[in-house]
């Protein structure tokens, strides 16, 4: 059954909804709303934003699936705006911040925030504010004008204190992103809600410098504190692995329902971008995130979270543009907390790894989505990755309507330390459809194109956890693949109609 998904502010209302599968090229979307201002449009993607609308006021708002120039459905919907916001400048008295890129504005900002009431709007206005972390509360909006930029430094005091946090599937205490909604305290549950960032400017972190200052600082109390060094610890492939998971992220999101990160430039957090643990409803649209040489520069990171939805977005990433977790053995085995319901529709990569699900997955990944994808710019295109040891499993997984370099579910062996789970990930219910494969993907250090294995299916060796139920239809493969598909350990594969039988096979 159709759903008719609606966003709102006070002069906009932003619609989205799944594509169908009898979708065809030709067929299209029409957009109407109408109200005290009318609108009609028409999109082959699966969503409509309408903008310049009166605060308060009633629209109706209705999507009409055509084909061959016939309605198909139509679904329909009777929406308010919401009503205009009470709003705190933070240039204005008594905050009086300075947006001259230099002026420390940490405190003056948080005090804002910590004054808007319920309802109400904290407005970042043209300039450069340079602030450390910034903290969040329930029912508030933050708005950064075109062109404003909130500014993050390359300090790691000014991420202080350290919050609880969770890092590659292992939680701890971190230092605050830049940005932070809620708490991580999972007996209380939801800590925040009703959040929304947007309004057309920038948040930008302090980047690869706060990257190495945080890790450099971090080495350092660890020695002092008698640890051993972290490349003599089994599973570590670099020495800076265990002072970087102390890294805070651009925009940490924990314990949080309800929250949407709109119509932004974001860029350059210390380690991931965007990430959500143990959150719901969490809708991140119309961004450009840029995070290019930051190692673990993930873009979109939805963990041990569900119902989360990314649409409309462009990435130049140091790591994945989205990456799909639910924790790491033991510690995601025991919680058991899955991420769920995600969709991912109509987003380009440029630069950067892909769309990943793992390698920290021990909690279980089901129902996830993309259609509409442009991944051609990307090393990896989509990739499905666990060690032997993660437990957990993968379930129920659609890429319609793409493009990509390759397509890989495997087991892999890194990021590999951790007690291992009784058996295998469980790895099942692969489906691809309406794909072109370039079978090219990006050097990350050189930006080549090269050549790359279209596809490689590799389930797990132990007996019962073959990766199954499998099928590709309308895929097309690169025309000079000798053999586009490499797979061990696989059954119930279906390649464009034909059942395929790899060489070895588990049962």
């Amino acid at each position: 059954m159709q759903e008719l998904h609606i966003l709102r502010t006070e002069n906009s209302i932003t619609a989205w909804w799944e594509k169908p599968e009898e979708f065809i090229p030709g067929d299209k979307f029409i957009f109407l709303l109408t109200g005290p201002v009318s609108r009609r449009e028409s999109a082959v993607v699966t969503h409509v934003t309408a903008k310049g609308l009166l605060p308060d006021s009633e629209y109706i708002v209705e999507v009409r699936y055509m084909h061959e120039g016939e309605p198909v459905w139509e679904l329909t919907r009777r929406v308010r705006t919401e009503k205009e916001r009470p709003k705190i400048d933070v240039t204005q008295a008594p905050y009086n911040a300075v947006g001259d890129g230099v002026t420390m504005n940490r405190s003056t900002i948080q005090r804002a925030i910590d004054d808007c009431p319920a309802g109400g709007t904290v407005v970042i206005p043209e300039g450069i504010f340079k602030t450390g972390a910034l903290n969040l509360h329930s029912d508030m909006e933050l708005f950064i004008s075109e062109g404003g930029v909130l500014l993050g430094t390359a300090e790691p005091s000014d991420y202080e204190p350290r919050i609880r946090s969770r890092f590659e599937g292992i939680e701890g205490m971190c230092y605050a992103s830049l940005i932070n909604i809620g708490e991580l305290d999972r007996e209380r549950g939801i800590t925040a809600r009703n959040v929304r960032i947007t309004g057309g400017g920038t948040i930008c972190g302090g980047g690869r410098a706060l990257m190495e200052n945080t890790i450099e600082r971090e080495k350092v109390l660890l020695s002092e504190a008698g640890f051993a060094r972290p490349e003599d610890t089994y599973g570590i492939e670099r020495v800076d692995t265990v002072p970087g998971r102390v890294r805070g992220r651009l925009i940490n999101i924990s314990c949080a329902e309800n929250i949407r990160i709109s119509d932004l430039i974001l860029r350059d957090g210390p380690a991931w971008n965007i990430h959500m643990i143990y959150s719901r409803n969490i809708v991140t649209d119309a961004i450009t995130l840029i995070s290019k040489h930051i190692w673990n520069g993930d873009g979109w990171d939805p963990d041990s979270s569900s119902d989360c939805v990314l649409f409309g977005s462009q990435f130049f990433t140091g790591d994945d543009a989205v990456a799909v977790k639910s924790g790491k053995n033991p510690e995601g085995n025991a919680l058991a907390i899955p991420t769920e319901r995600v969709r991912v529709f109509d987003c380009k990569i440029h630069y950067g790894h892909g769309f990943a699900i793992g390698s920290e997955m021990s909690g279980g990944v089901r129902d996830v989505k993309f259609w509409d994808c442009d991944l051609a710019g990307s090393c990896y295109g989509l990739e499905v990755k666990a060690t032997a040891k993660r437990g957990g499993y993968v379930k129920d997984i659609s890429f319609t309507d793409c493009v990509t370099p390759r397509i890989q579910v495997h087991n892999v062996k890194y990021n590999d330390d951790g007690e291992g789970a009784e058996h295998p990930p469980v790895f099942s219910g692969f489906h691809f459809r309406n794909i072109r494969i370039t079978g090219r993907g990006q050097n990350e250090k050189t930006e080549i194109y090269e050549d790359c294995q279209p596809v490689v299916l590799r389930g797990f060796e132990e007996p019962g956890y073959a990766l199954t139920d499998v099928t590709f239809r309308n895929v097309s493969f690169p025309e000079n693949a000798k053999n586009p598909v490499e797979a061990e350990f696989v059954s119930d594969l279906e390649i464009n109609g034909r059942a395929y039988k790899p060489d070895s096979e588990t049962e």
